[in-house]
């Protein structure tokens, strides 16, 4: 059994100074939406690690619910292809919607599911992302809440994948290009 740190080549953003943002975006979102109940709807699968630490950092009363969608599959790149897995288990008419999302990579699958989550009259939707790939300010929506800006690099952990391998790294780290030149992760 290999140790999953090998296949990492560096570490962007360690596992403390994660804490410390979403600590800060907990307090921002909790201090915006004073008064409210706002639902966090987080994007399966990779956005659960974040989802679960910031709803803890928020000092309001959320409720929870996730849509799945597919753009990249064992990919390393967006196909640009959207397709709806999951969608929400409630409506969200006139509701405060806060779409959390692991990282913003091209913009274009947030901006798809932003748009169609506005088709359903919520009282509002922003963007909580923990991260936001440097090109995606070009092509994705504006996001209300940001973790970390980060180099057009392919990361993993906290959440984030290659292959369903990695989610449970503390950290977000670039793997090593050898590992997915491959293209596959040894099981």
């Amino acid at each position: 059994m290999r140790n999953l740190n090998d296949d990492v080549a560096e570490i962007l953003i360690g596992a403390d100074d994660l804490q410390d943002r979403i600590a800060e975006l907990g307090r921002q979102i909790t201090r915006d939406y004073a008064g409210k109940q706002p639902l966090l709807v987080g994007v399966l699968k990779g956005a659960v690690v974040f989802m679960v630490d910031l709803s803890r950092r928020i000092d309001l009363p959320v409720e929870i619910d996730f849509m799945a969608v597919s753009s990249y599959g064992s990919s390393t790149q967006s196909l640009g292809v959207v397709r709806i897995l999951k969608d929400l288990d409630q409506g969200i008419d006139r509701r405060d919607v806060l779409v959390v999302e692991d990282i913003v990579d091209t913009g274009l699958t947030l901006r798809y599911i932003v748009d169609n989550l506005r088709d359903r009259s919520p009282a509002s939707v922003r963007i909580c992302a923990l991260l936001q790939k440097r090109k995606a300010r070009e092509t994705g929506p504006p996001i209300d809440y940001l973790g970390f800006e980060i180099p057009d690099r392919f990361v993993v952990g906290y959440g984030l994948d290659y292959a369903e391998h990695y989610r449970n790294l503390p950290y977000v780290g670039v793997l090593r290009p050898e590992i997915y030149q491959i293209g596959q992760v040894e099981k």
